[in-house]
């Protein structure tokens, strides 16, 4: 399964502005050094890699309740991607996952190890170099 995106940049970095559509037809906006380093308007890379790996691990966890015979009937994640500027240029650092979680006939060891299970097999955890943290709680 192979999916696409594409970007276009016209301009220099600090006054040029660019667009990005998802192939799906899903998601299409601009993005510009100042949406992604000040508070500019339109999205930015890390925003996108937050919003993929929230969706990521929301399913993942959903899949590794699923094997302990767990239906989740809300699973609410945020994530926040931590841009940093290093002596050998930026970096995605970190990536903090904070879930809120209604599981009907959970308890908090089920819900801790498939969380734990859901972070670490995550596609997009799999594939960020950053150091993952998670906070979880269980309504």
């Amino acid at each position: 399964m192979i999916r696409t995106a594409d970007a276009e940049w016209k301009g220099n970095l600090k006054e040029g502005s660019g667009m990005m559509k998802l192939g799906s037809g899903a998601y299409e906006g601009a993005y510009s050094f100042k949406s992604r380093f000040e508070n500019g308007t339109g999205t930015n890379h890390e925003e996108l890699i937050a919003a993929a790996h929230a969706g990521c691990f929301s399913m993942a966890l959903s899949g590794q309740l699923g094997s302990m015979g767990l239906t989740p009937a809300r699973i609410s994640t945020s994530a926040s991607v931590s841009l940093d500027k290093l002596s050998d240029g930026f970096a995605i650092t970190a990536v903090h996952l904070v879930v809120k979680a209604s599981v009907p006939g959970a308890d908090a060891a089920q819900f801790e190890t498939a969380a734990n299970n859901a972070k670490a097999g995550c596609p997009v955890s799999k594939v960020l170099k950053a150091d993952i943290t998670l906070d979880w709680q269980l309504a």
